[in-house]
């Protein structure tokens, strides 16, 4: 029998490509969206789908009965800017959405291992020097990042008080196919989009500002690992915590040349006032995700921003194709 496992926010853009990661390696796989930001385009076919909100008793009631061998929680508010609007709104999602799942996996008295979707940049802050290590001390600049710390604190207590199987994946900026132009790496999908409008790309401030910026098939690949492999023991923060990146720091000025370039478009690049509150400098270390997971990053950079582009230029053509 294929095992099972069930992703959260499966029809989103990174959701939809850790589903279509375990369905390419044999697994069973539910996805559970509520389509507010997901597409069912992006749904494998292969997939089971259930459309519902992680705070919703019915998603419970899926966790709890589904007996699922793993869960991907990637399910969540990723909007930076929503949560320091609205943080009330944010930690419903965030913190007491998950809490609903983790709940759900204790009730069901089944070992399904939940690997959570945290964050990289937006977990650490800005008050030490990258690379992060998964040590470094957490100084979150916004509610989106203190809710996702919450949850890594409410997976080590699940861990050490229920025994619970958990692990916390922190991502760098994730980009590529599917993307959507919201949360910090959204930049990679505004770009595409105004380089095939033959519109100005904006960067803010003097455009230094730097991300670690990770492919998409690379981070569905960290998922798979994860629930996957031999992990050390559960019960601490920081134990069963990965950073997903690249270690490499890309200003918002080389990642704008970098598109042009791969794109072959002209667009000029145009400075606006630097935002208030955003990260200077931002890159993770991720040699415990290669010793422990034996992940590493496999598309560069260059590579991943030429496919994101065709990704927006075709699904571009194919709309204009079924409105002529």
């Amino acid at each position: 029998m294929a095992k099972s496992v069930l992703v959260t926010g499966g029809a989103g853009f990174i959701g939809s490509h850790v589903a279509d990661r375990f369905v390419a390696e044999g697994w069973d796989v539910t996805i559970l969206d509520d389509l507010s930001s997901g597409r069912e385009e992006n749904i494998p076919a292969a997939a089971r789908f259930v459309r519902g909100c992680i705070t919703s008793p019915e998603a419970a009631a899926l966790v709890r009965d589904g007996r699922f061998d793993v869960m991907c929680h990637l399910a969540a508010q990723i909007d930076v800017r929503r949560s320091v609007n609205d943080p009330v709104f944010d930690a419903t999602r965030n913190i007491l959405g998950t809490l609903n799942l983790l709940e759900a996996v204790r009730a069901s008295g089944h070992a399904t291992r939940t690997v959570f979707s945290s964050t990289g940049g937006a977990l650490y802050g800005d008050f030490d020097p990258p690379p992060s290590t998964e040590q470094f001390s957490k100084d979150p600049e916004a509610p989106y990042g203190i809710a996702k710390l919450s949850v890594e604190y409410y997976l080590a207590y699940y861990g050490r008080v229920h025994g619970l199987d958990t692990v916390a994946l922190r991502y760098g900026n994730v980009y590529g196919p599917r993307q959507d132009p919201h949360g910090e790496a959204g930049v990679v999908a505004i770009f595409c989009n105004r380089l095939l409008d033959g519109r100005a790309l904006t960067v803010f401030g003097d455009g230094e500002q730097t991300r670690d910026y990770v492919y998409a098939g690379d981070v569905a690949r960290a998922n798979f690992l994860a629930a996957t492999s031999e992990l050390p023991a559960k019960g601490r923060l920081d134990a069963r915590a990965f950073n997903v990146g690249t270690s490499i720091e890309t200003s918002v000025n080389t990642l704008a040349e970098t598109l042009r370039s791969v794109s072959g478009a002209t667009a000029p690049i145009e400075y606006a006032p630097a935002r208030a509150g955003e990260l200077a400098r931002s890159a993770l270390q991720t040699d415990k995700a290669r010793t422990v997971l034996g992940w590493a990053p496999q598309v560069p950079l260059a590579e991943g921003l030429a496919n994101t582009f065709r990704f927006f230029a075709d699904r571009r053509a194919r709309i204009a194709a079924g409105s002529a």
